[in-house]
C-alpha cells in the first residue's frame, strides 16, 4: 500500500525552525499498531492520520511510543496540508478526534487553533522531578501537565534535565513544561516529556492549554505573545477565552513524498 507523507513545520515562518510533524492522509484507519509503527518510522515528535470526511476530518496524534489526546502542532500541519496542499475549500477546518471536536480557522497564512482550556492548580512536584532538574521552580502546578514557573527567561534557557533521573517516572500522556516571564514577548517556555524518544519538544501548542489561562491570570491579559525556547523555537499568538484558549501560529511545508506498508 502506497501513503502520502507530508512534513510540516510548525508555528514557525522558515523551514527548520518551529515542531516538524508528519501528516498522513487515509481513506480508511489502519490498526493502531500499524499508525505507531508509522509514527515511530517518520522518527518525529508526533504524526497526525486523517481521513477527510468533507464537512469533518477524523483526525488521530501519535508519538514514536503512544497515540496522544491532544496535539496542537501536528493538528496547525494538518490544517496547513490541507489547505495549502490538498486544497481543502473553505477557511475554518472541524476534527474530530478521539477526545474533543477543535476548529482550526485560517486567515491569510495564520492558523488559530481553538483548542480546550487546562487551568492547572498548585500541586507537589515527584521527587523523581525535582531531583532531575538543575534548577528548581518557584511555584508548581498541573493539570495534564506539570507547569514550573521560574522567575527569568535565563533560568528557562539555562536549566538542564537529567535524563537518566527523568526517565525514571511515567506521565503518560503529560510531561512537564518550565515557564517564566518573558524579555521580549509576554511568556517563554520549554517542554520535557519522560520516557519519550525526543525528550524536549520543540513547541507544544497543547501545553499552552495551561500557560495562556495561567498567564492570562498573572499578567491581567487576554492576548499574548509566548516563545518556546527550544533549539529550533517556536512563536505563538494567545488568547484567553476562559473555558477555550486560542493557540494561533504559521507553517511551513519541508517536504512531499510517499512510502509503502505491507
Amino acid at each position: 500500500m502506497k501513503l502520502d507523507l507530508y512534513q510540516i513545520d510548525a508555528f514557525t515562518d522558515k523551514i527548520f525552525g518551529g515542531n516538524p510533524a508528519c501528516v498522513v492522509p487515509l481513506s480508511e484507519w489502519l490498526s493502531t499498531e500499524m499508525l505507531l509503527l508509522i509514527a515511530k518510522g517518520n522518527a518525529v515528535a508526533e504524526t497526525a492520520f486523517f481521513i477527510n470526511k468533507g464537512d469533518k476530518i477524523h483526525l488521530r496524534w501519535f508519538t514514536p511510543e503512544i497515540e496522544m489526546d491532544l496535539c496542537g502542532h501536528a493538528t496547525l500541519a494538518t490544517a496547513h496540508v490541507l489547505k495549502t496542499i490538498l486544497n481543502y475549500p473553505k477557511n475554518k477546518i472541524i476534527f474530530n478526534t478521539l477526545s474533543y471536536e477543535l476548529a482550526v480557522s485560517i486567515h491569510n497564512e495564520l492558523y488559530t487553533l481553538d483548542f480546550p482550556s487546562r487551568r492547572p492548580v498548585p500541586a507537589s512536584l515527584p521527587e523523581i522531578i525535582e531531583n532531575a532538574l538543575s534548577i528548581q521552580p518557584k511555584e508548581i502546578l498541573k493539570a495534564r501537565d506539570y507547569v514550573l514557573v521560574y522567575d527569568t527567561e535565563a533560568a528557562i534557557r539555562n536549566i538542564q534535565i537529567n535524563k537518566q533521573i527523568f526517565d525514571q517516572i511515567n506521565l503518560d500522556p503529560g510531561g512537564v513544561i518550565v515557564t517564566a516571564r518573558g524579555n521580549n514577548c509576554d511568556f517563554v517556555s520549554r517542554f520535557f516529556t519522560p520516557q519519550s524518544s525526543i525528550m524536549e519538544d520543540p513547541v507544544t501548542g497543547s501545553a499552552h492549554c495551561s500557560l495562556i489561562p495561567y498567564w492570562s491570570e498573572l499578567l491581567g491579559k487576554k492576548e499574548m505573545t509566548a516563545l518556546q525556547l527550544s533549539e529550533r523555537q517556536g512563536k505563538l499568538f494567545c488568547v484567553d477565552k476562559g473555558k477555550r484558549v486560542l493557540i494561533s501560529g504559521t507553517a511551513k511545508t519541508y517536504s512531499i513524498g510517499s512510502f509503502y506498508i505491507d
